[in-house]
């Protein structure tokens, strides 16, 4: 298959060197909106261009807590197995991230952590696992528009093994504080603020030592993805935003890496209408403690 054949948004990669083969994660259920929570897919590749899958990455059991919303798995080595960070709703409980765990980066992933991770009184999706100078691992995550109107970005510390809470969250940002964001939808009565999305963070450490984040929210074009920046070079901050998204129009949820031949890869989903969403890839460069499409 090429890229162009697989129905994916929130397009997550992980290379792994030892066997030089990339695998493709992402929100793989063909109606994530409205449709049953069926699990994720995994598709693998060596060149980037054809992949094989789908390989069922997870699947839930009867007596899994989540019904609906299956989205954005993302998938991290951790102490020689590989935990996975993905969203889920049910009726009755608040959409949150929980991690799941498997021995092979494939999959089959099975439940981790107690269910969600994120705040149980907070509509929250997108958790991603950054690591910080000092070896502790956080979950940055987004607090829903739905919810707060503005939505956010925050993090948490959490323990070594990924699996419980070791802190409480902070808030990094506001959606509205980007200069190129806009509200989704007038401002309703009685709320505080218009709503302002947020999604996908992603964090990206360049060679000169910057700290960069991926996120995604709505822009003068529709869906955009932007980059901020910490000015202390720590996950805590203070973050300001870049004027201008690195991707402005009907496109987003995006992540970084590296591929085996060294070259820097962006990939998003785009559009960002259903089900016509693929997974893109696109070269960036490091520039000015920045990163840019070349």
């Amino acid at each position: 298959m090429r890229l162009t054949d697989i129905q994916i948004r929130d397009p997550f990669v992980l290379p792994i060197a030892a066997t030089q083969t990339y695998y493709l994660f992402g929100t793989t259920d063909k109606n994530c909106w409205t449709g049953p929570g069926v699990g994720f897919d995994a598709y693998s590749s060596q060149d980037l261009e054809s992949w094989d899958g789908p390989f069922p990455a997870f699947r839930p059991t009867s007596d899994f807590w989540a019904t609906n919303h299956f989205w954005a798995p993302e998938v991290f080595a951790r102490y020689g197995r590989y935990v996975m960070m993905a969203s889920f709703i049910s009726p009755g409980r608040r959409r949150g991230t929980q991690a799941l765990v498997a021995d092979r980066p494939e999959g089959p992933y099975v439940p981790w952590s107690d269910g969600p991770l994120t705040p149980a009184d907070c509509d929250c999706l997108d958790g991603t696992v950054f690591v910080d100078e000092d070896g502790a691992p956080w979950m940055v995550f987004c607090h829903e528009w739905l919810q707060i109107h503005d939505g956010t970005i925050c993090a948490m510390r959490l323990s070594p093994d990924l699996k419980s809470v070791a802190g409480e969250p902070t808030i990094l940002f506001h959606a509205s504080e980007a200069p190129w964001a806009r509200p989704v939808r007038q401002k309703e009565e009685g709320a505080a603020s218009p709503p302002y999305v947020t999604d996908g963070p992603f964090l990206y450490r360049t060679a000169s030592g910057s700290l960069l984040m991926l996120w995604s929210s709505f822009g003068s074009k529709g869906y955009a993805m932007g980059i901020a920046r910490s000015a202390s070079g720590t996950i805590l901050g203070p973050w300001s935003q870049e004027s201008e998204p690195i991707w402005a129009e009907d496109g987003g949820h995006g992540m970084i890496f590296r591929a085996f031949d060294g070259l820097l890869y962006l990939t998003l989903h785009q559009p960002n209408r259903s089900p016509e969403e693929r997974a893109s890839f696109h070269k960036l460069i490091e520039s000015n403690d920045s990163v840019r499409l070349a």
